[in-house]
């Protein structure tokens, strides 16, 4: 296969997928393609090299051709359910089911595209099937692939249940291309329904949140099971190990904080207190035991879950976006996993008032946290958390203030009216931690 390098650079950049769109493109090239279908009309799964004028480089995976997407989605469906292994010009790509999956036995009638998405392309079956691409790769074994598998084969039933995938290997990188799942069909979004219900009947939240708890506790006590396989197995961290990680945030911690804004409202009750801050970031290391770091989640929040008959269903397993590969497939406290859940809650109780101008309960927020814990407390395998509850709470409270931090770099570039969620988040985690004179 050829194509005008020209045309091929055209092709990429104006995906919405297409993820370096301030950058320059100044060569691109195929590296590899793979037949999908030889017969009129011709299928193709190329992989394609893009390279910047900072000398960087992507590499992404093209389906052609891009404007018939439907049709290479069903071929690569069809490849899964037959179990193809099919050769390209340096190496090959498999494609590989599930095996007893029912969905892979339906015909494939209509098709829809997930518009929604940013990073991958994403097509709907019949309301019965989603096949995920994933467009920017890179090399090594997929997370979301990795963590399905995993919980699928020890029992865990709250995810949508995974139906197959294709990967490469080969010539120029061996890398995850995409998974089908089942569709959660009449899901409803968590966080869509925690602002439906926050802003009609905010009790019926507050008792859904304890089942959330212990759908979360019980994923954490399932990856947390595997003694054997090293890429999950748990491990106890070492001080040196959380002094790293205090270390890698303690500098945008500060970065922050100098470059926050003179004479905003919003930021004024967090103003100057940058070191503070980081005081308190620091206490990670001090902490005391630690519990176990395992494979988590990753990116846990509201809009990663899914309510539907009558029950949670946790999705999207990729880890945070922004990370590399190695980076999401790193193992941690489960503690981080929670802190991106309680801060969703704080985020929910804002968001309500700001979008639809209704006061949540003015203790809807602590109810909320004190509902999910429980539920957590209930199922999890106490061996992964540190031992005591103070240690528990301080720990805690410093992922908290990890991610409210993040979060006001955000909202600073992003939604200056929403500056005061994170501004909030912080001043509570430092007047809870603070102790007498």
């Amino acid at each position: 296969m050829s194509f005008d390098e020209r045309t091929l650079i055209e092709q990429i950049v104006r995906e919405r997928w297409y993820g370096a769109k301030s950058r320059e493109v100044a060569h691109a090239q195929i590296l590899d393609s793979v037949a999908l279908r030889t017969t009129d009309p011709q299928y193709t799964l190329a992989l394609v090299e893009v390279r910047y004028d900072t000398g960087a480089h992507d590499i992404y995976q093209l389906l052609l051709p891009e404007e018939d997407g439907f049709g290479v989605a069903r071929e690569l469906v069809s490849g899964m359910r037959s179990g193809l292994t099919l050769q390209g010009s340096d190496g090959i790509a498999e494609l590989r089911p599930v095996a007893g999956f029912a969905g892979l036995g339906r015909e494939l009638i209509d098709a829809r595209d997930v518009g929604a998405e940013q990073s991958n392309t994403s097509v709907v079956f019949d309301d019965e099937l989603i096949l995920k691409v994933f467009r920017r790769l890179e090399p090594g074994l997929n997370p979301e692939l990795e963590m399905l598998r995993f919980l699928t084969e020890h029992g865990f039933s709250n995810i949508a249940a995974l139906g197959g995938w294709y990967s490469y290997s080969g010539g120029p990188l061996t890398a995850t291309l995409g998974i089908l799942q089942q569709y959660v069909r009449d899901g409803l979004d968590g966080w869509d329904l925690a602002l439906n219900e926050l802003a009609e009947e905010p009790e019926r939240f507050l008792a859904r949140l304890g089942r959330l708890g212990e759908v979360t506790g019980e994923m954490h006590t399932v990856l947390g099971s595997e003694k054997n396989d090293p890429a999950f197995c748990p491990e106890s961290p070492s001080v040196e190990a959380l002094g790293l990680l205090t270390a890698t945030v303690d500098e945008e911690i500060a970065r922050v904080f100098l470059d926050l804004p003179e004479d905003d409202e919003a930021v004024a009750p967090i103003a100057g207190r940058g070191e503070e801050v980081r005081d308190l970031l620091r206490q990670m290391t001090y902490a005391g035991a630690a519990g176990q770091f395992i494979r988590t989640h990753g990116d846990y929040h509201l809009g990663q879950t899914m309510w539907s008959d009558d029950d949670w269903v946790i999705l999207d397993f990729e880890g945070e976006p922004a990370r590399s590969l190695a980076d999401r497939r790193r193992k941690r406290s489960v503690l981080r996993d929670l802190a991106g859940m309680l801060r969703s809650f704080a985020y929910a109780a804002s968001a309500v008032s700001l979008l639809r101008d209704i006061e949540p309960p003015e203790d809807w927020e602590e109810r909320a946290r004190a509902r999910f814990l429980e539920g957590y407390f209930e199922t999890v395998d106490p061996a992964l958390l540190p031992s005591g509850q103070a240690a528990f709470e301080r720990l805690l409270s410093v992922f908290e203030l990890e991610k409210a931090v993040y979060e006001l770099q955000y909202e600073l570039d992003n939604r200056p009216d929403w500056v005061g969620i994170p501004v909030r988040g912080i001043q509570r985690l430092l007047e809870q931690t603070s102790t007498p004179a």
